[in-house]
């Protein structure tokens, strides 16, 4: 963990979409220096006209292994990593071809594993240092609809949390993020789908407010859901059939119909 951000060095991925925007604020704020990383170059100019200094841009693709290993060099004795980045690879499993499979796989799971793997041993060396991974409830419930998505952050979730007691006592910290559905921007927001009466959302603030939490505390997850998704979460490792039969019945399948349409163009 890192109790003060101020004259932290910071690589974040997926920092072209709305919770990527929200977490650069939040770093750059806090005195942090961002290395941002994004397929959107218009994006990234943006947010740099906006942050002022501090901040350095690098267009790549998380699917594509030479920019991941550029990205490598280029963060090499980072202080942290916010693995953020994400593909939303929502739909039936028949409906997705091989090669988008894989994308999502490398996008969502082997990027970060592989990141992480490069940039955390001079961080134990300093003993000083922390790691990010942006997961998603998908990564705590899973139901028809989202196979390929929730297996990534189901992933995402295991290797946080093993990562994380393999570093204790090192001065390295680990922390897993799990947002619930998003207004305003991401994923989620940008598919147009409609939640039923009472689903609630949260921001993509609430979500930096998450990263920073966890990089200065030390905790291992922050939910960034409404307690009833929370406590799906907790329910689904004891009674998984429990919990989809419920979110089944409050009409989950529909949601996942919508985000499967919504997101399809964004394999």
């Amino acid at each position: 963990m890192l109790a003060d951000l101020n004259g932290a060095r910071v690589l974040l991925t997926g920092a072209s979409g709305g919770i990527g925007l929200a977490i650069a604020r939040s770093l750059h704020r806090r005195g942090a220096s961002l290395l941002v990383t994004g397929r959107r170059q218009e994006v990234l100019g943006e947010l740099c006209g906006e942050l002022g200094d501090r901040v350095e841009p690098i267009v790549a693709d998380l699917a594509r292994a030479d920019d991941v290993q550029m990205l490598i060099e280029r963060g090499a004795g980072v202080d942290v990593l916010v693995a953020n980045a994400g593909l939303p690879a929502a739909g039936r499993l028949d409906d997705f071809e091989p090669e988008q499979i894989d994308r999502a796989l490398d996008v969502n799971l082997r990027t970060p594993m592989q990141m992480a793997r490069a940039l955390v041993p001079p961080m134990v060396e300093r003993r000083r240092g922390h790691v990010v991974l942006v997961s998603s409830m998908a990564g705590k419930v899973a139901q028809g609809g989202s196979s390929i998505y929730s297996a990534t952050k189901f992933g995402l979730r295991g290797f946080g949390y093993a990562l994380h007691d393999e570093l204790r006592d090192s001065g390295v910290g680990v922390t897993v993020v799990y947002p619930g559905f998003i207004r305003d921007a991401g994923m989620f927001a940008e598919s147009g789908t409609k939640l039923p009466a009472g689903t609630g959302t949260r921001s993509p603030e609430q979500v930096a407010d998450a990263v920073i939490k966890g990089i200065e505390t030390g905790r291992a997850e922050f939910d960034v859901a409404p307690l009833s998704f929370r406590f799906g979460g907790r329910l689904f490792g004891a009674a998984p059939g429990v919990v989809t039969t419920l979110t089944r019945l409050g009409g989950g399948h529909k949601v996942a119909e919508a985000l499967q349409e919504g997101q399809r163009n964004k394999r």
